[in-house]
């Protein structure tokens, strides 16, 4: 290795970005003997803001940002973002040069030893950030009073154990991440329960023109987590729609094919819009966005037309 630079990681400061930001470093340094590897905290408006739902107060973009700044000013080299953070399309200028192996995609129960989403007593207090998990938690068990929190993994589960809320739903990657997966009582079936496009997937975001760091980084790359983002993100790329609409995608290999659900649902639980593809895996992206055209010419379409005036824009 020539380049003797350290390369600067960005990340906000949660148990779970630090994780992901320590355990990049040092795959980085593994792949890389004798590269030294900083990593520099960022905080960014959606840690700022804890008070109200992201739908409200600009979606998920609302944690990437300033540090995408901070890549498009030169001070961080690379930033690591849960894939399913990042809106739809990137700033000019940065790329998603990497995407390192998958953990658990599905999203989980955390609550009373023994229970299931679908046998919760009516009237249970079920706590969630996310718009998808709230609508399909509804379907599954219409009794269950969905409760919209914020803060990291350590925080929601807290509420359980101070006895403000009877069960969260969170993702179990997160879970698992952070040790915690003892803590799950139950996993969602993602062909019940679609995951969030792109969960369990981190994104290692670089400057376009930067040879040396996306070098660095293709080493990192797996094949399987590759193709089921470009399938996965093709989707959310083709309804344009952020945390303001619950979507869910979820792609998995099956030899030379990726198989392929989605589904868009209003926040209500009804309409659900759902379907299913298959087709070769060197045309994962397009898959994605023909899936997208399916649910929208179902009637996807006018779920989206609803939810916009709920947008901040």
């Amino acid at each position: 290795m020539t380049d003797a630079r350290p390369v600067r990681i960005g990340t906000r400061g949660s148990a779970l970005a630090l994780w992901q930001a320590r355990h990049i470093r040092d795959e980085l340094m593994t792949e890389h003997p004798g590269l030294e590897v900083e990593l520099e905290i960022i905080t960014t408006e959606g840690d700022r803001v804890q008070d109200r739902p992201l739908h409200e107060i600009g979606g998920k973009g609302l944690f990437v940002r300033a540090i995408e700044q901070r890549l498009l000013d030169g001070t961080v080299d690379v930033a690591v973002h849960s894939m399913k953070d990042l809106p739809a399309f990137g700033p000019p200028g940065l790329m998603i040069a990497c995407t390192p192996p998958r953990e658990d995609p599905r999203d989980a129960l955390v609550g009373p030893a023994g229970a299931t989403l679908a046998t919760l007593p009516a009237g249970s207090r079920v706590g969630t950030g996310s718009l998808r998990r709230g609508a399909l938690a509804r379907r599954i068990n219409p009794g269950v009073e969905i409760v919209p929190i914020r803060g990291n993994v350590p925080t929601r589960m807290g509420k359980v154990d101070a006895g403000e809320l009877d069960a969260v739903l969170l993702a179990a990657a997160g879970l698992r991440r952070l040790e915690q997966a003892a803590r799950i009582v139950e996993y969602l079936d993602p062909d019940a329960f679609c995951p969030a496009p792109a969960q369990g997937i981190l994104a290692l975001q670089c400057r376009e023109d930067d040879a040396r760091i996306r070098g660095l980084l293709a080493a990192l790359a797996d094949d399987d987590a590759t193709l089921a983002s470009a399938a996965e993100r093709g989707f959310v790329q083709r309804l344009q729609a952020g945390c303001t609409v619950p979507m869910g995608c979820h792609a998995t290999r099956v030899g030379d094919e990726v198989v392929l659900y989605g589904l868009v649902v209003h926040p209500s639980a009804a309409p659900c819009f759902e379907a299913r593809r298959r087709g070769p895996a060197d045309r994962a992206a397009a898959l994605g966005r023909s899936l997208a055209e399916e649910l929208l010419a179902a009637g996807a379409d006018r779920v989206l037309a609803a939810l916009a005036t709920t947008s901040p824009g």
